[in-house]
């Protein structure tokens, strides 16, 4: 399965990583951080002036797509994710399967003002470290991935540095998980992990079974207006929207289109 292979490229990274910038060096770094991590929630949460907040994600490719821009300049699609009217910014930091970096959190982070979400495979507190140190506001936690303690200690942890997650989920399980580690922001992911077969009914099913209070965002599959309409209508307050927008000649007019319908 795609997820472990991931999950497992990931652990291998971290050895060589925590060899060369151990998280006492790292941790010494923040103290140089010019950078604090933004109010995620805000930017997060549907109002009436404001009902379809979008995640705008900065991604070259996936596992199952390949390359999905080849003209890939991080910080040219930030601007223009900027000047569409995005709310957050998520960036893939996973370098094999995504060709992600995580020193694109910190270039995008000088330039725009909006929080970013840096997507990853988090399995350790030295990822969070991380996080913070190159400029994140937020970071991804994949319930799938990890056990209940695991995501429990690991959305601990992440607040204690002063960041926030998005805790994602794609079954009953998963959001279990979630709310036994106290998810305030749960992502419902319509991609499933392990097969990556779509099931864009996921968010109906899943949404009334989610406690009152949560910040609730929809992932993949979001590629009109109509569909953001639906899916805000059953409870999401955002979209996490990628690969529509990477295939975009007009970046800045697909975000407005899909977000305002024009």
């Amino acid at each position: 399965m795609i997820l472990d292979e991931i999950i497992k490229k990931t652990k291998e990274d971290l050895k060589k990583q925590k060899i060369e910038y151990p998280l006492e060096w790292l941790g010494r770094s923040l103290s140089f951080n010019p950078f604090m991590p933004k109010d995620v929630k805000s930017a997060l949460a549907s109002t009436p002036d404001n009902p379809y907040r979008i995640i705008a994600e900065v991604k070259k490719a996936s596992p199952s797509k390949g390359v999905i821009r080849e003209d890939f300049d991080p910080l040219t699609i930030a601007k223009a994710y900027e000047l569409g009217g995005a709310d957050a910014l998520s960036i893939l930091t996973e370098p094999h399967f995504f060709q992600g970096n995580k020193e694109y959190l910190g270039m995008i982070r000088r330039y725009v003002p909006m929080p970013l979400l840096r997507k990853d495979f988090i399995v350790d507190k030295y990822q969070l470290v991380e996080a913070l140190a190159f400029g994140a506001d937020f970071v991804l936690l994949i319930a799938m991935a990890l056990s209940r303690k695991e995501l429990k200690e690991l959305l601990d942890y992440t607040r204690h540095l002063g960041m926030e997650a998005l805790v994602e989920i794609h079954d009953k399980s998963d959001l279990t998980k979630a709310i036994f580690a106290g998810a305030d922001i749960i992502g419902i992911n319509h991609r499933n992990l392990e097969t990556f077969e779509m099931d864009m009914s996921l968010s109906q099913k899943l949404i009334p079974l989610i406690p009152n209070g949560k910040i609730i965002v929809a992932e993949s599959g979001i590629n009109d207006h109509e569909t953001v309409v639906e899916l805000s209508r059953v409870g999401a307050d955002a979209f996490l929207v990628g690969e529509h927008f990477m295939r975009q000649e007009d970046i800045s007019g697909a975000l407005q289109k899909l977000k305002y319908g024009k």
